[in-house]
């Protein structure tokens, strides 16, 4: 790569790294210099652990703020008077994701990530989003913000609109406004750099300390000593809940992620590996006093626009963060807050893809509702709570789409070879004699009374003179205990009619279970066949099945 390639692209992660460093840390409450830590350590640990030669990895505004909501829940656990140690809190979560991502990693835990399926994350962030917005309301109005939720602080606000610092205020607003100039505009200068850089300048010549608008203060200018947090003084079990939580979604929305560049340039993802490498920029973070991070975006997205085919750009990043550590704290220090929560509640604005719910809505109307429903599981719940309602939202999507299997009779048409959906195809004809029922999907305990009951009703309108029922279970990957049951109970009702009940295509684990669980003794295992053809030929006498 050539050197003006290689100048830019320095320059650009300095532009996107540092702003999202800084700022990405007030959402759980955490002082700047953490971010920047993060995002120093973060990327030399994926350099050397992680699969990926494409991927980013550092603060993200999402796991930010799971991670504030776990914060949140083991300080309630803390003594009243006990002096808590925020940072430490941080490191220890960061430390627990690690162990989990590791842990996931030796169990073969990747199928994890595909718990939050797309749909759900894009409503679940968007619920995300609108918790950050509404945590920016004291950074941009200097007021205190007691109550939780989406629409209390608001009124909170509104109760309390003679205690706003109009200066900060219309500052911030000010900043918002000039961030999206700059994206309506597409100047080449980010906006988050310009933001910081025009708010150091005129909180220098202003003196905004002295006007009452906050500042973030003093930065320490060294790198952190290697350490562990204090664990024994913290309540492990929320320490391990939160770890989880902030775990899980950290992985999903990162695999997503790199998922999504990996299709752009055919790199292929493994999940298994990725949890090494997240682990080990998870675990770093732990060690340096900082915080959980993730796959980032944009600076992904940077490296994918200048032809990144290494992680050289990540190092590179990290050192120019270094520099910027040890020469620009004092400049960093008179940073004012209005500017940091601007530039939050832009990252917020865009974590909301209206576009992505609108073709959601346009594939399908419930994918749309169970996004829906994890937007409002956080944005409810709170955003912890929220992550379970995100999960178990997938689980009720997932077991929606499985409990009712899609079956039908099949039959003939005169002319084509093959068996046809009486009910898709109106010139398909059944076959004299029998009766041919496919099931598309496997026979489990939650849907195995409606396998049972249709395959009942299927059993009690066939004609007199049917012969057989074929069941066609080449689509059937699986049959659990309670599955096999269902089917004894149809080959039971065709009994009494004299009719064969005859299974096709039976997978080799399915036919263990029916076996152990006396079915295929019931209906004979010469009804067991390897075709549709074949079981016709056999139990009709003919070549109906031809």
């Amino acid at each position: 790569m050539g050197a003006p390639a290689g100048q830019a692209r320095r320059s650009r992660f300095r532009r996107v790294g540092l702003p999202s460093a800084i700022a990405y840390p007030a959402i759980a409450g955490l002082p700047p210099e953490t971010g920047i830590y993060a995002s120093i350590v973060a990327p030399i640990a994926y350099a050397i652990f992680g699969p990926s030669r494409l991927l980013i990895v550092g603060p993200d505004a999402a796991t930010m703020t799971v991670l504030a909501a776990a914060m949140a829940a083991i300080i309630a656990a803390e003594p009243a008077a006990a002096n808590v140690d925020r940072v430490a809190i941080a490191s220890a979560l960061a430390l627990g994701v690690g162990v989990f991502c590791i842990a996931a990693k030796l169990l073969r835990l990747g199928v994890l990530a595909s718990f939050l399926s797309r749909p759900i994350l894009v409503g679940f962030f968007a619920g995300v989003s609108l918790s950050i917005l509404v945590g920016q309301i004291s950074r941009f109005t200097g007021v205190k913000i007691e109550s939780e939720g989406l629409l209390a602080p608001v009124f909170e606000i509104l109760g309390k609109s003679a205690l706003i610092h109009w200066p900060s205020f219309l500052f911030g607003l000010s900043m918002f406004a000039l961030l999206w100039i700059v994206r309506a505009f597409n100047l080449k200068v980010p906006g988050p750099v310009l933001v910081v850089v025009v708010s150091v300048i005129l909180s220098a010549a202003f003196d905004f300390r002295g006007l009452g608008i906050a500042v973030v203060g003093d930065i320490p200018s060294g790198f952190p000593s290697l350490s562990l947090p204090a664990f024994h003084q913290m309540p492990l079990d929320k320490i391990v809940l939160g770890s989880a939580a902030v775990f899980l979604v950290c992985f999903g929305a990162g695999i997503v992620a790199a998922r999504s560049f990996g299709s752009r340039t055919g790199e292929e993802v493994d999940a298994n590996q990725e949890l090494i490498g997240l682990g080990a920029a998870n675990i770093a973070p732990g060690l340096f006093g900082s915080f959980p991070i993730s796959v980032s975006d944009s600076r992904t997205a940077i490296n994918l626009s200048t032809g990144g085919v290494s992680q050289a750009a990540g190092l590179v990043s990290a050192a120019t963060l270094i520099a910027a550590l040890v020469f620009l704290h004092s400049a960093l220090r008179i940073l004012p807050i209005p500017a940091l929560a601007a530039i939050l509640a832009t990252a917020a604005i865009s974590l909301i893809d209206v576009q992505e719910l609108k073709k959601i809505w346009r594939i399908s109307h419930m994918e749309f509702v169970f996004a829906l429903i994890a937007m409002w599981g956080a944005i409810s719940f709170g955003v912890l709570n929220g992550v379970v309602v995100a999960v178990a939202a997938t689980f009720v999507y997932l077991l929606r789409k499985t409990m009712f299997p899609r079956d039908g009779l099949l039959g003939h048409i005169e002319g084509r070879h093959g068996f046809f959906d009486l009910a898709r195809f109106p010139e398909a004809r059944p076959i004299e004699g029998a009766a041919v029922f496919a099931i598309q999907g496997n026979v489990l305990f939650y849907n195995a009374d409606y396998v049972r009951m249709r395959l009942t009703a299927v059993a009690r309108e066939l004609a007199p003179a049917t012969k057989c029922l074929v069941l066609d279970a080449s689509a059937i990957t699986h049959i659990d205990s309670t599955g096999a049951a269902a089917l004894d109970a149809v080959a039971d009702t065709l009994a009494k009619r004299d009719i064969v009940f005859a299974i096709t295509d039976l997978s080799e684990e399915s036919r263990g279970i029916l076996e152990r669980a006396g079915v295929i003794k019931a209906i004979g295992a010469h009804n067991l066949f390897n075709g549709r053809e074949e079981a016709l030929r056999a139990l009709l006498g003919n070549a109906a099945g031809s």
